[in-house]
C-alpha cells in the first residue's frame, strides 16, 4: 500500500468550503493563542520573579476555560454557532489589544496579566463547543474522523511551533510582538469567517422534558454507552498516566540531563502526535474505532510504564513519542465517535462536558503522580500510573460492549444505538 493512503485525509478541506475557511481561521487563532500563552508565562515570571505566580496564573486559566466550556456548550445548542464564534471573538480581540498596550508600558501591570488570563481562557472556552459541534454538519458523518485528524494536525503543529516562535519573537522584540501577532491571528479568523455560512443547531427529535441545560447532556451520556465510553476511556490516561509534573525531576534524577533533557521530555509526545496526525489516513477509515481506541489508550499507559523503566534518555523519549502517537489516534477516533453518536441538538453540551473533563483530569493526574512519588519514588509513581491506566482501560472496554462494537457512523438514532 502506497504512502499516500496513510497520509492525513484532506477530504473535508476539499468538499466543504465552510470547513475549509473555519479551519484556516481556527489555525490562525491557535497560533496566536500559543504565542500569547508563552508570552504570558514569560512576562508574569519576569515581573514577579515567582514560580508560584506562574502556577497561580495557570490555575486561574484552567478555571476560566472550564467555566467557559460549560457555558459555551449550552450556548452552542441554542444559537447559531457562527454567530457565537464571531460574538465571542470581539471581546477576545479587545483582551489581545489590551495585552499589547500593557506590554508597551514602561512598567506592565502584573495584576492585569492575571485578569487577562482568566478572560482569555473563559472566552476561548465559550467558543470551543460551537467550533467542535458544527463540524459534522459541515463535512458529513463519514468525514468527521478525517476532520478531527486535520484539526489534530493543526493543533499539534501550533503547540510545537508556537512556543518556539514565541521564544524567538520575545528575544528579538519582546512580549509585545507576541501579543501583536495574536491580534493578527484574530484578523485572520475574522476574514475567514466572512466566507462561512450560518451554522444553526438542529433542534429536531428533542426528547420530552429536555430543558436545553447541562442536565440533558448528563442524562444522554448515561443512556448512550458509546458516548459514555468515549468519556470514560479519556479519563484513564489523563488521570492515571499524565505525569508531566514529574518531568523536571525525571530529567535530572533518572536521566541526569538537566534542562535540555527536560525540554526533550516535554516535546517528545507532541512530536509523536504530530507524526501520527500526518499519517492518520488509514486510522480514520478503521471499521472498529471502539476497539482501536481501547488499544490506543492502553498503549498510552504501557508507554508510561516503559518510560518509568527506561535507563536511557533516548528510550524514554521513544516511549513518550509512542504515547503521543497513541493519544492522537485515540483522540481522532473518540472525537468522531462522540460527534457522530450525539444528536446535533445536544452536541455542544456533550462536547463541553468532554472537554471540561479533559482539562481537569490532567491537573488531577499530576497531583496524584506527585503524591505517589513520595512513597513509591519517581519511577514507581509513573509505573503505577501506567499500570492503573492499562487496567482502567481494560475494565471500561470489558464493561461497555456497545463501545467495542461501535461504528464511526451512527446507523440509528443515538439513543437506540446505546442499547
Amino acid at each position: 500500500m502506497s504512502l499516500r493512503h496513510h497520509l492525513v485525509d484532506t477530504t473535508p478541506l476539499r468538499i466543504s468550503r465552510d470547513f475549509r475557511w473555519l479551519y484556516i481561521g481556527r489555525t490562525g487563532l491557535l497560533l496566536g493563542a500559543m504565542l500569547t500563552e508563552t508570552a504570558l508565562i514569560w512576562q508574569i515570571y519576569r515581573i514577579s520573579g515567582s514560580y508560584l505566580a506562574v502556577g497561580a496564573a495557570a490555575a486561574a486559566g484552567g478555571i476560566g476555560i472550564v467555566v467557559g466550556l460549560l457555558v459555551g456548550g449550552v450556548l452552542a445548542d441554542r444559537f447559531d454557532r457562527r454567530r457565537i464564534l464571531l460574538a465571542v471573538r470581539v471581546p477576545g480581540l479587545l483582551v489581545a489589544l489590551a495585552l499589547l498596550m500593557n506590554a508597551l508600558q514602561d512598567e506592565p501591570l502584573l495584576w492585569f496579566l492575571f485578569v487577562a488570563v482568566v478572560l482569555d481562557t473563559f472566552l476561548a472556552g465559550l467558543s470551543i463547543p460551537a467550533s467542535f459541534a458544527a463540524v459534522p454538519s459541515l463535512v458529513g458523518q463519514e468525514n468527521v474522523a478525517a476532520a478531527s485528524a486535520l484539526n489534530g494536525l493543526a493543533g499539534q503543529l501550533t503547540s510545537v511551533a508556537g512556543p518556539a516562535l514565541a521564544g524567538l519573537v520575545i528575544a528579538a522584540g519582546g512580549t509585545a510582538w507576541c501579543y501583536g501577532l495574536n491580534v493578527l491571528g484574530f484578523a485572520v479568523f475574522a476574514v475567514a469567517m466572512l466566507f462561512v455560512g450560518p451554522m444553526p443547531p438542529d433542534q429536531g427529535d428533542a426528547e420530552p422534558g429536555e430543558t436545553h441545560s447541562l442536565k440533558d447532556a448528563f442524562a444522554f451520556v448515561r443512556r448512550n454507552k458509546v458516548v459514555a465510553g468515549v468519556l470514560l476511556i479519556d479519563i484513564m490516561p489523563m488521570l492515571f498516566a499524565m505525569p508531566k509534573g514529574l518531568f523536571p525531576a525525571l530529567a535530572t534524577e533518572q536521566f541526569h540531563g538537566g534542562s535540555v533533557a527536560f525540554g526533550l521530555l516535554s516535546s517528545a509526545a507532541g512530536v509523536g502526535a504530530f507524526l501520527a496526525a500526518a499519517l492518520s489516513g488509514r486510522v480514520t477509515k478503521t471499521a472498529r474505532p471502539g476497539v482501536v481506541v481501547i488499544v490506543a489508550a492502553g498503549t498510552w499507559g504501557a508507554a508510561m510504564a516503559g518510560l518509568a523503566l527506561s535507563p536511557w534518555l533516548w528510550l524514554g523519549l521513544a516511549f513518550l513519542a509512542l504515547s503521543g502517537a497513541s493519544d492522537l489516534v485515540s483522540e481522532v477516533l473518540r472525537t468522531g465517535l462522540l460527534q457522530n453518536h450525539t444528536p446535533d441538538r445536544l452536541r455542544g453540551r456533550v462536547t463541553s462536558l468532554w472537554l471540561a473533563q479533559a482539562t481537569v483530569s490532567p491537573a488531577l493526574g499530576n497531583l496524584q503522580a506527585g503524591a505517589l512519588a513520595g512513597p513509591l519514588g519517581l519511577a514507581g509513581a509513573i509505573l503505577a500510573g501506567g499500570i492503573a491506566c492499562v487496567a482502567g482501560v481494560a475494565v471500561v472496554g470489558w464493561r461497555l460492549p456497545a463501545f467495542r462494537r461501535a461504528k464511526m457512523e451512527a446507523q440509528r438514532a443515538p439513543e437506540a444505538a446505546a442499547v
